[in-house]
């Protein structure tokens, strides 16, 4: 199996702490900034930060797929990382701040199959997963800007 890493960065003018804080609180943030492709979020457990339990189901090419994620802050209020329950997805969130504003980065992580399969995986989910997340950061910083004023 080779390991399958989708990631996109962009250049946010919004402060950091709210930026984070927007990802970070599932009950009343994320789920505002989460493009179409994500539907049905539903909190598990807490709903802040490390601990939180989160189920949702994301639409892809036509294809849905159901996840569990459990929250995790490695290093809290710059990163935080979504892990699959039963699953080897990952997602990473990272928020580092670059002048008045921050540099906002999500990355995903999964074991893909291997051989022919796998190439096609890696370039359609790709492709398809970096245009999610630029519309997600692009909503983040739409939100987290209203949020700081």
């Amino acid at each position: 199996m080779a390991q399958v890493v989708i990631s996109q960065e962009r250049t946010l003018n919004a402060p950091a702490n709210v930026v984070y804080e927007c990802l970070a609180n599932y009950r009343e943030h994320h789920p505002k900034i989460l493009p179409a492709a994500f539907h049905d979020l539903e909190v598990v457990e807490g709903g802040i930060g490390a601990g939180t339990v989160i189920r949702f189901k994301m639409t892809v090419g036509g294809r849905t797929r159901s996840a569990e994620m459990i929250v995790s802050e490695p290093e809290p209020g710059r990163v935080m990382v979504e892990t699959g329950r039963g699953s080897t997805i990952v997602t990473t969130f990272t928020v580092n701040p670059s002048g008045g504003g921050c540099v906002a980065r999500i990355e995903t992580r999964w074991d893909g199959a291997s051989g022919i399969g796998g190439i096609m995986e890696r370039f359609f989910a790709g492709k398809a997963l970096r245009k999610i997340f630029a519309e997600e950061l692009e909503l983040l910083e739409k939100y987290a800007r209203a949020r700081a004023s």
